[in-house]
């Protein structure tokens, strides 16, 4: 069953929508009067509707008194990734969606090749959050993640007070004999609300930057012996999060 977003609530069991939601139910998906679609309700609750009627270019849909159970990680965790070459920051978005991401911000990494145009970062980061509004849809989410502008490595060590937890993956940990496991640092955060994981890009977290996390309150963390690339270590720790607490 398609899934859509709807930003305002419900009026007297009924919603309107609108744009390319609107113009995917008709012109894509070509439904017709009747037919059952799920809509997210201002991000908190996926009411199974019919539609009602098509006016103009909207769609008026209407509630059928089922409602579908929240598919959303018991913790919020945010990934900031140093900016990576190419568009691996789409991938990140999009499979980071699926998995269960919260949101996402790009940095400044000390290692990034690429550097953010101002010019073309409005563009970018509104591309970046569509993909995540479809992946939201496509993996049944109840949240679309916020994905902000890239914003300078200072920036990021000021916002790590906001959370609960932070952790950088480091793989200098990764050659230490005797790491501490990823599982057992995730179960000292059960009780955590919000969790900040940071990554580097091609070449990861430079040693000052690290140090200056670890000032900060952040817990380093490898992810396993082997070094995954800067596209790949945001899944794998959001997966690792996913089996620990659900």
């Amino acid at each position: 069953m398609q899934r859509y977003f709807l930003n305002d609530a419900f009026q007297n069991g009924k919603a309107r929508l609108t744009g390319d939601d609107a113009r995917h139910i008709s012109r894509v998906m070509r439904m017709r009067e009747g037919e059952q679609l799920i809509v997210v309700e201002q991000e908190k609750e996926a009411h199974i509707c019919e539609i009602h009627a098509f006016e103009e270019q909207d769609v008026l849909v209407k509630q059928t008194g089922k409602t579908i159970p929240s598919p959303e990680l018991p913790i919020q965790v945010t990934i900031a990734c140093g900016l990576p070459k190419g568009d691996k920051l789409d991938l990140i978005v999009q499979k980071g969606t699926e998995l269960g991401m919260h949101s996402m911000i790009p940095f400044d990494a000390a290692r990034s090749i690429v550097k953010w145009d101002a010019k073309k970062g409005a563009k970018k980061t509104e591309r970046l959050q569509k993909i995540a509004k479809e992946a939201a849809e496509q993996s049944h989410r109840t949240h679309i993640p916020v994905i902000s502008s890239a914003i300078s490595f200072a920036q990021l060590v000021q916002s790590c007070a906001q959370y609960d937890v932070v952790f950088v993956a480091d793989e200098e940990d990764a050659k230490i004999a005797e790491r501490t496991r990823l599982v057992d640092k995730l179960k000292k955060t059960v009780d955590c609300q919000s969790m900040l994981v940071i990554f580097g890009p091609e070449g990861g977290i430079d040693r000052v930057e690290a140090e200056k996390l670890r000032e900060a309150g952040a817990i380093t963390t490898s992810l396993g012996p082997r070094i995954l690339r800067a596209e790949t270590a945001p899944l794998y720790m959001l997966a690792a999060i996913s089996y620990e607490f659900e």
